[in-house]
């Protein structure tokens, strides 16, 4: 036998001996938003660099940000059930129909921030909510608090907010809206700066994150009223369940490990860290020079919470009729 054939022998019967690796395989991820918007920034590439470390790089995440694979939020969950991506992020009240239950996170409660909220809907997800979810693998379930309103007019009062053109935080919330005296213009929050700068709304709630960049609101807002209701949009990140099963053993024990109460927090984390920094440019920012700042006094605060019970009946009253007959306790769940 040639010394060529010997060494190729020799060859084969090292590299049987050694351990073998799998190769790397890669997960698509669907945003909606733009690549500098801080789920991008901060939860996804978290959440790449986790994956990525803990597989020893055999297993690595891909952001497709700004709707390069499927335009818009609205399809976002249905995209996570085809597949169209291995992993979307979206927010469950473009399908109401599809995630009553967690809605119900939605209307002011006890909650004050993202943290407090997404705290609230894990201690009651195993018990109300998983069964919205069966049909993906869920990594991770959070909020944001849209704890100010944006205004071209004082709406620091029930008088202020009697005839206000006022945006709900969802479709859902309409009722309180009404019951503040405000009427409800359902508007997406890309359409809110021109909305205000035309006076087709006068008012929305927001986040500090909406005043500053990207979004800038506080070109087109004369107020910002704090000590509000607070509300909160809730957002998925959800997998193909169909991939995640496909995944190696090992490679589903790092999904599993980052997924739940870790991304969830991560997730709080992202919105929370936005508003904070927003926050603090506007301490010291030019354009806040011709925004007035009116914190709602204690007295109309104690109104307006009255106002959103009132908007409340008619929610539980909503869903009572489409045959959801839980919805109260489910709410009472949460802000216990």
């Amino acid at each position: 036998m040639k010394l060529t054939s010997l060494l190729g022998v020799a060859a084969i019967a090292v590299a049987s001996t050694l351990p073998f690796k799998s190769s790397a395989e890669e997960l698509s991820v669907a945003n909606f938003v733009p690549p500098q918007h801080h789920t991008n920034a901060f939860l996804f590439k978290w959440f790449a660099d986790e994956v990525a470390e803990r597989s020893g790089g055999s297993l690595t995440v891909k952001v497709y940000p700004a709707g390069q694979l499927g335009a818009g939020p609205v399809q976002q969950y249905k995209r996570a059930v085809e597949g169209v991506a291995d992993i979307t992020f979206g927010l469950q009240a473009y399908t109401p129909a599809i995630f009553p239950k967690s809605m119900l996170i939605i209307p002011p409660g006890k909650a004050k921030d993202a943290n407090e909220a997404t705290k609230r809907l894990l201690a009651v997800y195993d018990e109300h909510l998983a069964d919205e979810y069966e049909d993906v693998k869920l990594l991770g379930i959070f909020t944001t608090a849209g704890n100010i309103w944006a205004a071209t007019r004082d709406v620091s009062t029930l008088d202020g907010l009697k005839g206000s053109k006022m945006v709900p935080y969802a479709a859902m919330t309409t009722p309180i809206i009404e019951a503040l005296g405000g009427v409800p213009v359902q508007m997406p929050v890309t359409e809110m700066y021109t909305g205000l700068s035309t006076g087709t709304i006068d008012a929305t709630t927001a986040t500090y994150n909406n005043i500053t960049a990207p979004w800038n609101f506080w070109d087109v807002s004369t107020h910002l009223v704090t000590n509000v209701p607070v509300q909160h949009a809730v957002f998925f990140v959800a997998m193909n369940k169909e991939r995640y099963m496909g995944l190696s053993d090992e490679h589903r024990a790092i999904i599993d490990d980052l997924a739940g109460e870790t991304f969830s927090l991560q997730g709080a984390a992202s919105f929370d860290g936005a508003d904070s920094n927003s926050f603090q440019i506007m301490q010291t920012a030019e354009q806040m020079a011709n925004v007035t700042q009116i914190e709602v006094s204690a007295e109309e605060r104690a109104k307006m919470d009255e106002a959103v019970a009132e908007g409340l009946e008619s929610i539980f009253a909503d869903y009572e009729a489409r045959g959801i007959s839980d919805a109260r306790a489910v709410y009472n769940a949460i802000n216990q």
